[in-house]
């Protein structure tokens, strides 16, 4: 078994090799209270063996082992005696690299699949029914295990669905444990980290807090830092954490863009100061958003502008606080953000990622910034960022709240954004979030984004008079976190109080839809 300071020091190494659940891996790592970080299948063994890994995951990936420039492993890798397990792409990598057989057949499998375990199930699959559903997508099999590998699993199309070698300590499967669509997907990434490779569940969130806090000092030294503070949470615990770290030499920037929800400069102002001690500064730049943001629609160039306004409102706030920095010589140069992994994913920024779109502290930033970014939370779930808020001390009404888009309510208006427009949705948002605390629904739904479409008007009938109004959608959706979601299944009375509730209060609105689509095909937000 290792120590709690050996595992944060020697890492499980995800290796990537182009798959959109990469990070997913390292999360399930994580959430088996061992280490996790990802590194890109083009790395050496040399480059492997000088993080010292106690284990390795060899991750999925869109390729075919036999395709031209197919994502490749380093051989060395695998004789570097280190505990290993490969799903998916990987498994297929590792059976090919240790000499068995992969085979297109013209068979494939997606989605769910039946899984018959052989035998025991080794310590992969011991204790689980011999019949399991599993979540599949390939069209490679691996037709042969290497040599001295025991096959662990097969499905009907794929007669080695699972293998491992106790004595190299070498495991793998076709399936997609990291999805929660594998039944018992998390207790085979467990019995490998625990069983197989011996390692102890001794990582956890204060790990995370502490490690950062160390990062943060060694990047920022005596310097200052401005931070984007937004009243989300993931720009909440990111100041927190940032302040942590460095104490006075943070200064918070709040910037009322006119995009936001009803009460949330109030809560930033009040709440969270008193909460955490941060010095705070409140730019109103309501007018400057919406003169930027006037006859564009488009939600792309929304998302842009709304970045680069970001930006250039900070720059403002730099320049006034320059003389203050300067004359203890230590320049404001720093911008803390609270990027999130799924932030970085749907931007293109993940290994072998398409891009979704753009998120305004990733893909929407000027190339002229004039900071050196600070992202404590670049590698997290919201799940764990969450949890390191309420360690540091934050109150459950920011580090449990929605999520909330960094452009605010500008991308939930699908059209032109205009001081009418944005009254209208705030209004509506508001009903929405109060009637579901109300019902007690907080806890069971993740987001639950209130659009206004507002470039389609549709025919009603209110105070006996036709009328022409905006149509208003609610996005109830649930999900662990944000790279994959599922529509939130609300009592009828709940949705029906909402939309009577909406068509009533609210002007400029005579119908309320309700959004059933799954993430993927559709996104979260609308925009």
């Amino acid at each position: 078994m290792t120590t709690q300071t050996e595992t944060a020091q020697r890492p499980v190494l995800v290796v990537d090799f182009g798959a959109q659940y990469a990070q997913l891996i390292a999360r399930r790592v994580r959430e088996a209270g061992v280490y996790s970080e990802i590194i890109p299948h083009t790395a050496t063994a040399a480059e492997v063996a000088a993080k010292n890994p106690v284990a390795l995951v060899l991750s999925g990936g869109p390729s075919s082992v036999y395709e031209d420039g197919a994502p490749s492993l380093d051989p060395g890798i695998l004789q570097l005696g280190v505990p290993t397990l490969g799903i998916c792409y990987g498994f297929q990598v590792m059976a090919q690299q240790l000499g068995g057989t992969v085979a297109n057949t013209g068979l494939r499998e997606y989605g769910a699949t039946d899984a018959t375990v052989a035998g025991s199930g080794g310590v992969l699959l011991g204790g689980q029914p011999a019949e399991q559903n599993v979540w599949m997508s390939h069209g490679d099999q691996v037709s042969a295990a290497p040599e001295g590998f025991e096959v662990l699993a097969s499905t009907t199309a794929t007669p080695v669905a699972a293998f491992g070698s106790a004595e190299k300590c070498f495991y793998g499967v076709q399936w997609h444990p990291e999805v929660k669509h594998s039944d018992y997907g998390q207790d085979v990434i467990e019995n490998f980290l625990h069983k197989a490779a011996g390692l102890a569940s001794d990582w956890n969130s204060g790990n995370v807090i502490a490690e950062q806090v160390a990062r943060i000092r060694a990047q920022i030294g005596s310097g200052r830092v401005l931070s984007a503070l937004s009243g989300g949470v993931d720009s909440a615990v990111s100041t927190a954490l940032v302040h942590e770290a460095v104490g006075d030499q943070l200064v918070a920037v709040f910037i009322d863009h006119g995009l936001l929800r009803k009460g949330e400069r109030e809560q930033v102002e009040n709440d969270y100061v008193a909460s955490t001690g941060v010095r705070l500064i409140t730019v109103d730049a309501r007018e400057t958003f919406l003169e930027a943001l006037a006859g564009v629609s488009d939600p792309e160039q929304k998302r842009k502008i709304i970045g680069r306004e970001f930006i250039r409102a900070f720059e403002k706030v730099q320049a006034e606080l320059i003389a203050e920095a300067a004359a203890e010589g230590d320049p404001m140069r720093f911008l803390v953000q609270g990027t999130l992994y799924p932030d970085v994913v749907e931007s293109g920024g993940g290994t072998g990622t398409a891009n979704i779109k753009s998120h305004h502290n990733v893909g929407g930033l000027p190339e002229d910034l004039q900071f050196e970014l600070v992202e404590p939370l670049r590698t997290l779930f919201k799940d764990e960022v969450r949890q390191i808020g309420r360690d540091l001390g934050l109150p459950e009404a920011i580090v449990g709240r929605q999520p909330f888009p960094g452009p605010g309510l500008g991308i939930r208006i699908v059209g032109e954004v205009t001081a009418d427009r944005l009254e209208i949705l705030r209004d509506a948002d508001a009903i929405a979030r109060e009637e579901l605390t109300k019902a007690g629904l907080d806890g069971e739904i993740w987001q639950c984004p209130v659009v206004l479409l507002a470039d389609v008007r549709s025919v009603g009938v209110q105070g006996d008079g036709r009328t022409y109004g905006h149509p208003i959608v609610l996005r109830p959706v649930s999900s662990e976190d944000a790279m994959t979601a599922d529509w939130t299944r609300l009592p009828y009375d709940v949705l029906s109080k909402i939309s009577n509730r909406i068509t009533n209060e609210v002007r400029e609105v005579n119908r309320v839809v309700l959004d059933v689509t799954s993430k993927p095909p559709g996104t979260i937000e609308w925009e």
